[in-house]
């Protein structure tokens, strides 16, 4: 549904320089496939619960960038999210973690900054998406649903 969104919007408003999709819910890993996008913010709200990042997934090991959002509400929620982002850090063996709350403007112009490199990279060529793994089975304006191989992948 999401792709086929995103197909309308490259169509109507050709070029699109960005485009995001929120993919969200309890089932996350199992209904959001990381090969349909060029790059992944996997977010975690610490009033979630501090132990989301202990619990691992490839949302948080293999996407582009974790964010560790609502840090200012982690004494509210009995959560230090100190040891979230250290943790999301361990969790992704040197992948990018940003701590994130929407009235700190550094972390806001981090995030802006990050996803702008993003963008200057993937327009100049030099952005490589990071293999996600088996991609899960998906759909283009109605067809029916298919998945991919390597040897005979197509854009998206």
């Amino acid at each position: 549904m999401n792709l086929v969104a995103v197909e309308e919007l490259e169509r109507e408003f050709a070029p699109v320089d960005v485009v995001l999709v929120e993919s969200g819910g309890d089932n996350l890993t199992a209904t959001f496939s990381p090969a349909l996008v060029d790059a992944q913010i996997f977010v975690l709200d610490v009033a979630g619960g501090g132990d989301v990042v202990r619990k691992g997934g490839p949302g948080i090991a293999r996407a582009d960038l974790l964010v560790i959002n609502k840090i200012d509400l982690a004494p509210y929620v009995g959560v230090d999210a100190e040891l979230m982002v250290a943790q999301g850090r361990q969790a992704r063996d040197g992948g990018a973690v940003l701590a994130l709350t929407r009235t700190d403007e550094a972390s806001v112009s981090a995030l802006c900054d990050w996803l702008l490199g993003v963008l200057e990279r993937h327009r100049a060529g030099r952005h490589t998406p990071i293999d996600p793994g088996p991609m899960a089975p998906h759909s283009h304006d109605g067809l029916p649903p298919h998945t991919h191989d390597a040897a005979a992948d197509h854009q998206h």
